[in-house]
């Protein structure tokens, strides 16, 4: 990651095709965020399953679209075509959302929630591929941080929705997760019709194809990949395994006495702060460089961590709010990072192999957070994310002040 701000480009208007993308997360995350919103509250309160349960099922979930973002990421490369992995990876899940409303036990629920993930698995890399594909790399930058904004007001809108519906629907559960259908149609459409693969890269995909050899996707072409890469993927590692996963957030909300109309608030909080934030930390990194905003969101993540142990409603909502922020700061700066840091035809592999490190991590934390919270509580668990946090500033700072560069 280059310590130094990119050179100004000849124009600063970002391509259709980030646009195009950003419009299909929001309107996918709007759903998702729409029935999420309420699903942890929903497995704990009507299916009867323990904090434990949710963080294994979140976790789990996570590692298996991970895997599958992975071997998705490779095989795009592969073929030269991301846009076709795309559809199937955002089709699937908009297929799912039906399920969720549809089950009658907690076996269905999960079942809705792996396939979904399975979806997202399929579209994830090829996706942030495809945009990298199409946009100069001056802009890579602003074009991350625009998709990411897109994709958070979409989770912002989704738990909008959903405090909306629960009060017209006088807390009816299953039927309020029915609207969650027809934004995720809206967005495999938008990615079907308006969506425009780049010229050039089938052109490209025979490099990938040297890089190994047989008919099936591999890794071996994965030893090509930069040191700069790997340091990019340890230090996105540190950061997940600092934090809960936003279902702890919920039942925190829960733990802390929000009512079940205002539960979807806490994922609209943090969405709303993280949309408002992720668009300006890319400017800020093509500006300054990478460091800046991810040593920030890292010390941001520890302060989240710190005050949602603590007891209050202040304290809950500022650390929803600051987990939000920690999030704009730092993730499209790393999907940028990552852009930047892998060959042109290995980016397809390079964002699968982050996304199944990062997935995996997530499972550890999930089940790590959720064995805490049930053993000893919700202020364990997040000392814990705090305490990991800390450490991670600790060597992020030393790491900086020994030279390395993180820009």
């Amino acid at each position: 990651m280059s310590r130094h701000p990119s050179q100004t480009p000849a124009s600063t208007r970002l391509p259709r095709t980030v646009w195009l993308l950003g419009w299909v997360s929001l309107f996918m995350d709007m759903s998702s965020e729409l029935i999420h919103a309420v699903l942890p509250v929903y497995m704990t309160t009507v299916l009867g399953l323990s904090v434990l349960t949710v963080g294994f099922v979140e976790g789990i979930a996570e590692a298996t679209a991970s895997v599958l973002k992975a071997f998705s990421g490779a095989l795009s490369d592969r073929l030269g075509k991301r846009k076709a992995l795309a559809v199937l990876g955002y089709g699937l899940s908009a297929l799912t959302k039906p399920l969720f409303p549809l089950a009658s036990g907690a076996a269905e629920v999960i079942a809705a929630r792996f396939i979904d993930r399975i979806g997202k698995g399929i579209r994830g890399a090829p996706r942030d591929a495809l945009l990298a594909d199409a946009t100069p790399e001056p802009l890579r930058n602003a074009a991350y941080g625009l998709r990411q904004s897109m994709d958070t007001v979409g989770a912002f809108l989704g738990p909008l929705a959903a405090i909306a519906l629960l009060w017209w629907l006088h807390d009816r559960l299953r039927l309020l997760l029915w609207f969650g259908v027809l934004p995720a149609l809206v967005a495999v459409g938008i990615l079907a019709l308006g969506v425009r693969e780049p010229d050039g890269l089938r052109a490209r995909a025979p490099r990938v194809r040297d890089a190994g050899s047989g008919r099936t996707p591999r890794f071996a072409a994965a030893r090509a990949l930069p040191p700069a890469y790997w340091g990019v993927v340890a230090m996105a590692g540190v950061f997940t395994l600092a934090r809960l996963s936003e279902a702890f957030l919920v039942l925190r909300a829960q733990q802390q006495g929000v009512a079940l109309l205002w539960i979807p608030l806490v994922t609209l909080a943090f969405s709303l702060v993280y949309a408002l934030s992720a668009y300006p930390s890319g400017l800020l990194a093509q500006r300054y460089g990478r460091r800046v905003p991810l040593l920030t969101g890292m010390a941001v993540l520890l302060v989240s961590m710190l005050l949602l142990a603590l007891p209050g409603m202040p304290a809950l909502w500022l650390g929803v709010a600051l987990y939000g922020l920690h999030l704009g700061l730092t993730q499209g700066v790393f999907a940028a990072a990552v852009a930047a840091s892998a060959p042109i035809a290995l980016r397809g592999t390079a964002f699968g192999l982050y996304y199944l490190i990062i997935g995996l991590l997530q499972l550890l934390a999930g089940l790590g957070a959720g064995w805490l919270w049930q053993r000893f509580g919700a202020q364990a668990a997040f000392g814990a994310g705090a305490a990991m946090a800390a450490a991670a500033l600790l060597l992020a700072a030393l790491r900086a002040g020994g030279g390395a560069r993180s820009g």
